[in-house]
């Protein structure tokens, strides 16, 4: 179990890179997937938007689960990003409190 402070240093770590800001935005985007608006962005989907190889996006997505921002479901072959809006609101809030 992570301490809180680290957890708050592996989510600045996270949106410290442009790149993930950039997923996080692209996640944010309703309606964005070509195939189902309420699944979320598969990594394709992701490379489109970020012009990243895919093997960069999956670096990229790996970091922002593990910290808690963003959630991946496999439904098939795929695996379908969304955001985690109550840790990115979790987030928000604690950054209010402690700076």
């Amino acid at each position: 179990m992570s301490t809180p402070e680290e957890t708050l240093n592996r989510i600045l770590h996270a949106v410290a890179d442009p790149t993930r800001r950039k997923i996080l935005h692209a996640l944010k985007e309703r309606g964005a997937c070509s195939i189902d608006k309420n699944v979320g962005l598969c990594a394709s989907d992701i490379e489109a938007r970020v012009h990243l190889s895919q093997p960069t996006i999956s670096h990229h997505m790996s970091i922002l689960i593990k910290a808690g921002l963003v959630q991946g479901k496999k439904l098939g072959q795929w695996v379908w990003y969304r955001r985690n809006e109550p840790a990115l609101r979790d987030f928000a809030r604690t950054l209010r409190e402690n700076l």
